[in-house]
């Protein structure tokens, strides 16, 4: 399989937050804020796969401030590493003041897929091809987590 970098899988969803997202004191419920990250991720690694994938793992998800009524919220997911079958995406979250053009950093997640071939069972992705040196070392970081993942999973079935 060809390689794919980074760039290949960028996917940015955008959306204007208002009311019916967000709890009483007007931030944008975190349940929402992860239903686009998956749905940002999980093309990311549709567009790297080229096939369908399916979310194994949220690794990790940091709140750094809210996202408010009224913010365009902006999430942007590409795939930052891959395994046999599976992927890693980073997934960050901005939040625009439309009115002030403020752009605040409010939320960035790891999640994991996997690529199912047409019988629903997993399948080959294309490596990533890593060409900048932050894109080496999120990879780095992302192989650790990995490994981090799966000796976890191992001492859960002892």
């Amino acid at each position: 399989m060809k390689p794919k970098s980074p760039s290949e899988s960028c996917v940015t969803l955008t959306q204007l937050m208002g009311p019916s997202h967000a709890n009483t004191l007007g931030n944008v419920h975190g349940g929402i804020i992860m239903k686009l990250c998956d749905e940002a991720g999980g093309m990311a690694a549709v567009r790297h796969a080229r096939h369908t994938a399916v979310t194994v793992t949220v690794d990790s998800m940091t709140f750094h401030s809210p996202v408010h009524i009224g913010n365009l919220m902006m999430v942007t997911a590409e795939v930052v590493w891959t395994g046999r079958t599976s992927m890693e995406t980073r997934v960050v979250v901005r939040a625009e003041d439309v009115l002030t053009g403020e752009i605040t950093h409010t939320n960035t997640a790891y999640f994991v897929y996997v690529a199912l071939d047409e019988d629903g069972r997993p399948t080959p992705v294309p490596p990533l091809l890593c060409e900048t040196e932050e894109e080496k070392q999120r990879w780095e970081r992302a192989a650790q987590r990995q490994a981090y993942r799966l000796q976890q999973r191992h001492q859960e079935t002892l």
